[in-house]
């Protein structure tokens, strides 16, 4: 047993490379918690204060030169990529060993015309590069995960699976686009699809548009995020969290519904009570067939 009560830690260690929010510091503890001693790699400018309970550094977007140094020094033999991550690195702040030198016009190309889905594969094989294995960060917090079904108090009546299975159409195409995960349908009809912007800033138009007369005021709406058809799964799963739960109110939205077993809901318990005190759903979808979901007939 170490001095502190927890069991031997492995020899070699998992990072943890940090973006925004919550989710870089619940994988973590979690990892913590199973016997890992977890050191995380924080993006400059995107990930959130981590406290110092964890060995971290604080590493530039595009200085793939400093991280993989960092993964030998450190021992790591496994990498959890999670956090958001605002904006790409621009071409003067990449900074790489002379051994990623053959992946440069992939990267240019990644960087210029490809989408989150293709950029996020190039960093995974740079990181493979350095002899390390990349995990989805489901490996680690399982439990995070969406479940199949409503885990609020409401559930989906049957307008709202119509809103659902054309918001589910909807994000599949943009996916396959490489474009974005989220989409939003009202009364059957697709309002808004998720770009560059983010969740946030789609609901935050949806917000506008009702309030402008371009959106009915009276009738409710549904946001779906899926996973990419083609996304690799160790990277950027969608999530939602108490502020999606909120933005999603204030879009005059009546739920939520996301990629049963594909994607997470952070902060649960919050989520639940947020959406609960809201009287909006919270629902795990099968992407394939979104309108078999059981539906609440009061609704």
């Amino acid at each position: 047993m170490k001095p502190d009560g927890r069991s031997q830690r492995n020899e070699a260690r998992l990072a943890i490379i940090a973006g925004r929010g919550r989710l870089p510091l619940d994988i973590a503890r979690a990892a913590r918690d199973q016997g890992d001693d977890p050191f995380i790699i924080g993006l400059v400018g995107e990930a959130n204060d981590i406290p110092p309970e964890f060995e971290q550094v604080s590493v530039g977007l595009g200085d793939a030169a400093r991280i993989h140094a960092l993964l030998k020094e450190k021992k790591i033999d496994r990498v959890v990529m999670s956090g958001g991550v605002n904006r790409r690195p621009e071409l003067l702040e990449l900074r790489g060993p002379l051994r990623l030198v053959r992946f440069l016009p992939a990267i240019l190309r990644a960087l210029s015309s490809g989408g989150d889905d293709k950029l996020l594969r190039m960093v995974i094989t740079i990181i493979e590069a350095a002899g390390c294995r990349v995990v989805g960060a489901q490996e680690v917090v399982p439990g995070l995960l969406a479940e199949y079904g409503a885990i609020t108090q409401r559930k989906p009546g049957a307008n709202d699976v119509k809103n659902i299975t054309a918001a589910c159409a909807a994000a599949n195409a943009l996916g396959a686009l490489d474009v974005g995960q989220g989409a939003v349908a009202v009364g059957g009809r697709i309002v808004a699809l998720e770009g560059a912007e983010g969740t946030d800033g789609m609901l935050a138009r949806v917000a506008e548009m009702r309030a402008n007369g371009r959106i009915s005021a009276t009738r409710k709406g549904v946001l779906v995020k899926l996973c990419k058809p083609q996304q690799d799964l160790r990277a950027d799963l969608p999530s939602i969290g108490p502020d999606t739960v909120r933005n999603a109110d204030v879009a005059g939205l009546s739920g939520i519904a996301v990629d049963a077993g594909r994607a997470f809901v952070l902060e649960r318990e919050t989520v639940i009570e947020e959406a609960d005190r809201r009287g909006l759903f919270v629902v795990g979808i099968d992407r394939e067939n979104p309108a078999t979901l059981s539906t609440d007939s009061s609704t």
